[in-house]
């Protein structure tokens, strides 16, 4: 385990600033000259994006959302050359920018897929097994927020099976996916009480 450092310490502003970069929203704003904000689920995400706009928006800002995850880990692996913890804070950096952006008033998107894409540069093989869950679910249900959640509980314990010997990385997954689960927690209410959108479906832009 690698001590706390200044070096280390330096890497997680960049990290939270690329993860704040509001990409569904800059779309939104750019493709359609609205508000995502107030559109929909009011969610800045690809799912409300997809609705708004359909996939040839969503699939983009999803997969610049992944990246917005994924890059920060792998310029920090292949330059410090330290598969350390500290790979996977540098991640947390940037989730923690897509979710509190500052430059949306610190209010974007859930973290899903940024997240997904920081331990798809760290734990491949259990990204990839919560991959096929949230898949399922939503092909299953059409709930992208219950796919989503039960995804976030799977992967801890999906890292524990793929990755026994990486104990802090196991912690940080259970900390990410209370976290995820935390930010969905109106889709639960919803999900509850049966008035949770499905993806299916896709609505037309206000004028």
């Amino acid at each position: 385990m690698t001590p706390l450092g200044w070096t280390h310490v330096a890497w997680l502003v960049p990290a939270y600033l690329l993860g704040a970069v509001p990409t569904s929203y800059l779309v939104a704003r750019w493709a359609a000259g609205v508000d995502l904000r107030e559109q929909g689920s009011k969610n800045l995400g690809a799912t409300n994006l997809f609705r708004l706009l359909g996939w040839k928006a969503a699939v983009p800002v999803a997969a610049f959302d992944v990246a917005k995850g994924a890059a920060p880990v792998l310029a920090y692996l292949a330059l410090t050359r330290e598969p350390s913890w500290w790979a996977l804070l540098v991640g947390a950096a940037a989730v923690l920018g897509h979710v509190f952006s500052p430059f949306v008033r610190f209010k974007g998107g859930k973290g899903v897929a940024t997240a997904a894409g920081v331990f798809l540069a760290y734990l491949p093989g259990a990204i990839g097994a919560a991959a096929v869950v949230w898949i399922g679910l939503v092909a299953a249900t059409g709930y992208v927020s219950l796919g989503s959640i039960s995804a976030a509980l799977a992967f801890p314990f999906l890292v524990r099976v793929l990755y026994p010997s990486r104990n802090t990385a196991f912690w940080v997954a259970g900390c990410v996916a209370l976290f995820v689960i935390f930010n969905h927690r109106a889709n639960i209410r919803r999900l509850l009480a049966g008035t949770e959108a499905r993806f299916r479906r896709r609505g037309a832009p206000a004028p």
